[in-house]
This record gives structure tokens, C-alpha cells and sequence, in this order.
């Protein structure tokens, strides 16, 4: 086993984690809600991506922004369904919803595209980057370049903004943040409109890592809620982190163990680090 080249993997599969986990990460951070169809929102977007390469013949460049702008679509969709119940922080009914909504996604998606594999190629999946033993695609490099950079900006508008002021709001105390005159409504499709569009963002970077499939979107809600549970409810700082680590993790996990037990080896560690520290990797972080 080549230890560098399997550290180089968990890093970009970090990366990865992070791209599609952010979304959510703030929907926890401001709404408090658990969205399982995140996944599924996931699979939309690179199956958007593809299409808009494969069915419409658009560059990668133009394919990207109509996958985020069907992400958009889909988030402010899904909060006009849950407005009422996630006001009332009905979580059952949250958890209901999503989960129907997953659903609904993945038979769509099945009836439109097939329920067959494709292959998202990209000009930037196919040429790689050798270095004596050690190589990887361009692809991967944009996938951190851009998982560095989205954190950054949301990082910047949480803490530098009137609008991260607004969304810190109305997390801590809905209630409160309308009797102070808080459109709590605008915040809360604001902020599942940038998950749809983080999500599907995400689909269209990650997916030509892998074949494209309906059922995708499963495998990567479980990974995404290890994530943002992982590094802390709502914490920016805490689910980079957490995504890279668990990358880290994966990867020699898979070379040294078996590809097939990483994800019950990932909810191991996520028990254990919650009874240690409760409050995630960087509790206290945002």
C-alpha cells in the first residue's frame, strides 16, 4: 500500500465529505432540522450535470449553474412544504416530510433519467496529475479548491454580514428574532434555497468521481449526517473538519481494512466521539 497516495485520497474524499455536507450544515446550524433528502437532493444535482453535458450539449462551466439553480428550485420547494412544521420545530413531522421527499426525488429521478448508471466526464475528470507514484485528476484539485473556498465565504458572510447576523438570529431564538422584527420566513428559504444549491453544487464537482446512479443519494445522506454531527450542530469550522477527517479516515480504513465496513467503522467513531465530547470536534465553533 502506498500510504502517501492513500493520505492524498483521504484528502480529496475530505474535501468531497465537506462539498456535500455544508448545505446541511447550515440548515442544522439555523432551522435546526435534519433534512433526509439531502442525499437525494445530492443525486439531482449531478444527474442535472450530466444532462446538461450529455442531453443539451452544454459546457461543464453552464451545466454547473442549471444543476444549482434545479437545487434552488427543490430547496425552496421543500421549505414551502415544511414552513408550518419547521416554525413549530415539529421535528417529527420534519423528519417525516424529508424523508418522503427522498423519496419522491429518487422515483423522479429513476422515471426521467433511468435507473441505470452514467458517467459524468468532465474536461477536468480525465486528465490527471503524476508525480513518480502519487497521481490524481484535476478534478480533485478543483473539488478542494472549491471546498477551501465556499467555506471561507460562508464563513465570512456568518460572521461579517447583515445577512449571517440575521441567519445567527434566528438559530439561536426564532421567536425572538420575529418579535424583533426578523422575516423569519425569508431567513428560512434563504437558507434552504443555499442547500439545494450547495448540495447540487456539490453533485456536479463529486459526481464524475463515480458512476451516477438513483441510488447515490442514500449512501451519501448517511455520510453527510456522520459529518455534521460529527463536527458540531451548526458549526462551519466543525464540519470542514469533520469532513476531512472522516475522509482521512475512509480511506486508510478501505486500504487497510475493507471498503466494505468503512461506514459502520464511521458510525463507531462518531458514537465515541460523541461520548467524549458531546458538543462534536470543535464544540463552541461556529
Amino acid at each position: 500500500m502506498n500510504l502517501t497516495q492513500q493520505l492524498l485520497n483521504g484528502l480529496v474524499l475530505g474535501h468531497a465529505y465537506a462539498l456535500v455536507a455544508i448545505g446541511w450544515t447550515v440548515l442544522l446550524g439555523t432551522a435546526r432540522l435534519v433534512n433526509f433528502g439531502h442525499g437525494q437532493m445530492y443525486m439531482v444535482g449531478a444527474f442535472m450535470t450530466w444532462f446538461g453535458i450529455s442531453g443539451l450539449g452544454l459546457p461543464y462551466v453552464i451545466a454547473i449553474p442549471l444543476a444549482m439553480g434545479v437545487g434552488i428550485m427543490i430547496g425552496m420547494v421543500v421549505q414551502r412544504i415544511m414552513l408550518q412544521a419547521t416554525i413549530e420545530q415539529n421535528l417529527v413531522s420534519i423528519m417525516i416530510m424529508t424523508l418522503g421527499v427522498g423519496y419522491v426525488l429518487h422515483g423522479a429521478a429513476a422515471l426521467i433519467f433511468g435507473s441505470t448508471g452514467q458517467i459524468l466526464d468532465t474536461p477536468l475528470s480525465t486528465r490527471e496529475i503524476a508525480a513518480g507514484d502519487l497521481w490524481l485528476t484535476w478534478q480533485d484539485v478543483l473539488i478542494v479548491v472549491a471546498a477551501i473556498v465556499e467555506f471561507l465565504l460562508l464563513k465570512w458572510l456568518l460572521d461579517r454580514t447583515r445577512v449571517g447576523r440575521l441567519v445567527r438570529m434566528v438559530a439561536e431564538d426564532p421567536k425572538l428574532a420575529e418579535l424583533a422584527g426578523v422575516n423569519i420566513r425569508n431567513v428560512y428559504l434563504g437558507v434552504f434555497a443555499f442547500e439545494g444549491a450547495a448540495v447540487a453544487l456539490a453533485g456536479a464537482l463529486v459526481g464524475p468521481r463515480t458512476p451516477i446512479l438513483t441510488s447515490m443519494g442514500f449512501d451519501e445522506v448517511i455520510m453527510t449526517f456522520v459529518v455534521v454531527v460529527l463536527g458540531g450542530i451548526g458549526s462551519v469550522f466543525g464540519s470542514y473538519l469533520a469532513g476531512l477527517a472522516l475522509g482521512l479516515f475512509t480511506a486508510l480504513f478501505g486500504a487497510l481494512v475493507s471498503p466494505a465496513y468503512t461506514t459502520a467503522a464511521a458510525f463507531l467513531i462518531l458514537i465515541a466521539v460523541l461520548v467524549l465530547r458531546p458538543g462534536g470536534l470543535a464544540a463552541g465553533a461556529r
